[in-house]
């Protein structure tokens, strides 16, 4: 769906905003919002955390994330107060509070000064655009290679934002919020589709790798509990005895050693993906400390295996192009005496039932954390090399078909998202005009 522009356009004045309609104004943020900073002194008030999904409770009871030893340092966060995590701008969100509590005093709590002439829906959309497209990220201050990108309070008060009449701005707020919910309303459902594809994916792997080809296989009795039956010419064995090695890697910090901007690639948690070893985010050293760390160079057909952190049992098998490389003590490498059992250990680490085995065996503290003598005692059904020869093939194709169903749907829900993005930093910055929209219906939902 195009939208319709404005008849007339002046130059704003602000290089980030370019052009507005003639009949806008432009107003520093001091002069629409006073920040307010009101510090409880006392505990037992609900913590409000500020996340990419918009402000929410956080539960202080669990242990999980950062907590504070003294909640009476915490400030006010009224309903209808804007909180901000000014400290990260490559991170952070902000969002208009609907519940009463405190937040991190490091946090920016700021209202509107004068509801009559600025409409706070409208300006919400402005300021999660400057997030999302990163026009306050030019203004931070801070150090990006530390993902830290803050945003001071003179530089933050001194800002310009455009600003239509009062009418204008609750027309706007309206037509997004109706178009977003559009939008939001089509990226749900292929959310729920990748959830599906998931969910089917990981079915059929369980089921072949623990049944087999043959559903009229005769079975027998595993030995292990929770496995329970497996095809009866199959052996079981422990991961230990297929193997060469069970190690994990170092940090090179450890060693006296930094990363570097290219060398021998590093790989840490986030490069073992259900799509196997991926080279994004890129990591180097140096080909000294990779030297050093001589013990956990990585070799093909090696199974890494996620043993720290909130990804813990995620497994993939070692590309020979993405070498050389090295890993560091999150991720497991298991060097199997037969490489071509590789694939087959890989997807038999994926299972839900070895993936349960996994968490439970886990040291169970504010992350998962699996010792190299658990992942070594964790029984394999193994079939013969003839029928374990098919079985990966088979489960390849199916993977396959099910990796292109899931990347398909990404593919969509990226381009959706940028679409949001792209409408509300049009409709906020008067890039187009959308107050005759309210009363139409969207010829194609989907363009929105």
């Amino acid at each position: 769906m195009s939208f319709p522009r404005y008849k007339h356009y002046k130059d704003s004045g602000v290089q980030w905003l370019g052009q507005v309609p003639t009949t806008w104004g432009i107003r520093r943020i001091r002069h629409l919002f006073e920040i307010r900073k009101r510090i409880a002194g006392g505990e037992g008030y609900d913590v409000l955390a500020i996340t990419q999904q918009g402000i929410k409770l956080k539960d202080t009871a669990s242990g999980d994330g950062q907590l504070s030893a003294d909640y009476s340092k915490y400030q006010f966060v009224q309903v209808g107060d804007f909180a901000m995590n000014h400290m990260d701008l490559l991170t952070g969100y902000v969002d208009i509070s609907p519940i009463f509590g405190v937040t991190s005093p490091d946090y920016r709590v700021f209202a509107v000064r004068n509801r009559e002439v600025c409409f706070d829906r409208y300006y919400l959309y402005l300021f999660q655009a400057g997030y999302r497209n990163k026009i306050f990220y030019a203004f931070g201050q801070g150090s990006s290679q530390l993902g830290r990108w803050r945003f001071p309070t003179d530089e933050f008060n001194n800002f310009d934002l455009p600003f239509p009449s009062i009418e204008e701005q609750r027309q706007i707020a309206s037509f997004l919020d109706r178009e977003t919910g559009n939008i939001d309303a089509l990226v749900a459902t292929q959310e729920a589709l990748v959830g599906l594809l998931k969910e089917k994916r990981k079915s059929v792997i369980s089921s072949i790798v623990r049944k087999g080809l043959n559903p009229d296989a005769p079975m027998k009795n595993s030995e292990v509990e929770w496995l329970g039956q497996v095809p009866s010419h199959w052996e079981v064995r422990r991961l230990k005895h297929l193997s060469t090695v069970i190690s994990k890697g170092t940090t090179p910090t450890t060693v006296g050693a930094d990363f570097t901007a290219e060398g021998i690639r590093f790989l840490k948690a986030e490069n073992i993906t259900s799509l196997g070893v991926t080279s994004e985010p890129e990591f180097f050293i140096s080909p000294e400390a990779h030297a050093v760390l001589k013990r956990s160079a990585l070799e093909d057909g090696d199974v890494l295996v996620v043993i720290a952190g909130a990804t813990t049992g995620k497994s993939a098998v070692m590309r020979k192009e993405l070498l050389p490389a090295n890993t560091n003590q999150a991720v497991s490498f298991i060097r199997l005496r037969d490489v071509h059992l590789s694939s087959y250990i890989s997807l038999w680490l994926s299972t839900d039932l070895v993936q349960k085995l996994v968490l439970l065996s886990s040291v169970q503290s504010a992350q998962p954390n699996l010792s190299m003598t658990d992942l070594g005692n964790l029984p394999v059904a193994l079939p013969p090399d003839s029928e374990l020869a098919k079985i990966v093939s088979v489960l390849s194709k199916e993977i396959a078909q099910f990796d292109a169903l899931i990347k398909e749907a990404g593919e969509a829900i990226n381009i959706l998202q940028e679409r949001r993005g792209a409408l509300i930093l049009a409709a906020t910055t008067g890039k187009i005009d959308v107050r005759g929209l309210l009363s139409k219906e969207p010829e194609n939902k989907a363009a929105a």
